[in-house]
């Protein structure tokens, strides 16, 4: 307790110092945050995409069950399916008057007579699109009993894409901020220790311990990395509390989104926000700590 009483004493005697120091830290995990959430984010959308059917095929209304059963079991010897599901019309017709459910007019032009049966297959990886969308092609008698492939290979890829660059630039540009923070919290702290040679002298003379000395300048690091680590999770959870609208009008199509961000009160949202703070804290203290120990290893010794 009484370090962390002389480091606050440090704090409030430069507060400049330690507010520059604050603000990096808080831009550090600001940043971090930002790209973390939208990391999850985007990972959460893929995953969802190659969940559902990435490949649709439309048959013909002379095809049978049978045709389509044999050309499920094709693509299932490749053993690079995760699933194929076969929609009959019926089916489909009741897929259609759930969607268009609002509009009774599209509802009473459409019969499932004029609704074509398909075949909902989903790759085990989106590399093997390709290979399951040229077994379809290659099919014996496609032409037979095959109207249509839709192929969703173009928005797979692009959702891989989109995730692998903010996954590199984010953890770039996190990491120098991070590298900044820390040189920042060097250069303070070795400023204070700079400033303080003298008390720090009769404190050696008294029979003070290194660590006596150490310990609130350490202190000082940790205090400065677990306030902007704070400060940034209040701000990012307060950004995604307001944007929620927005958020929920664009993911609406994802359950666990729409369950996520529907209530903030929810269990789900207070348990993601306190483990979200309990990263950044951790990470701040240690942030702060190393910056606090190199600069205390290089200025004071014993």
């Amino acid at each position: 307790m009484r370090t962390l009483k002389t480091a606050w004493k440090h704090i409030r005697r430069s507060p400049y110092q330690a507010m520059a120091a604050i603000l990096a830290m808080f831009l550090t995990f600001l940043l971090t945050g930002f790209f973390f959430l939208t990391s999850v984010t985007s990972a959460v959308i893929l995953q969802y995409f190659e969940g559902k059917p990435q490949i649709t095929v439309f048959f013909r209304d002379q095809a049978s069950q049978e045709d389509a059963n044999a050309l499920a079991a094709t693509l299932q010897a490749s053993g690079k399916t995760a699933s194929v599901n076969y929609v009959t019309k019926e089916e489909a017709l009741t897929t259609y008057r759930t969607l268009f459910q609002n509009d009774p007019l599209l509802l009473e032009m459409v019969t499932a007579d004029i609704l074509p049966a398909s075949l909902e297959v989903s790759a085990t990886s989106p590399q093997y699109l390709d290979d399951l969308a040229q077994a379809i092609a290659s099919y014996g008698g496609k032409g037979d009993i095959i109207e249509e492939v839709v192929y969703q290979k173009d928005v797979v890829d692009a959702l891989i894409s989109w995730s692998n660059a903010i996954k590199v630039i984010g953890g770039v540009l996190a990491g120098l901020l991070a590298v900044d923070a820390l040189l920042i919290v060097m250069t303070v702290i070795g400023m204070k220790i700079a400033l303080r040679r003298d008390e720090i002298e009769i404190l050696k003379l008294v029979g003070a311990s290194s660590w006596y000395i150490r310990l609130p300048f350490l202190w000082e690091g940790a205090l400065y990395g677990i306030w902007g680590a704070t400060a940034s999770w209040a701000v990012l959870i307060g950004v995604l509390v307001w944007m929620r609208p927005v958020l929920l009008s664009f993911l609406e199509a994802i359950p666990v989104f729409v369950t996520v961000l529907s209530n903030p009160t929810s269990t789900i949202f207070l348990a993601g926000s306190a483990a979200l703070l309990g990263i950044l804290l951790v990470t701040g203290f240690l942030l702060g700590i190393i910056g606090s120990a190199v600069s205390v290893g290089r200025y004071l010794k014993f």
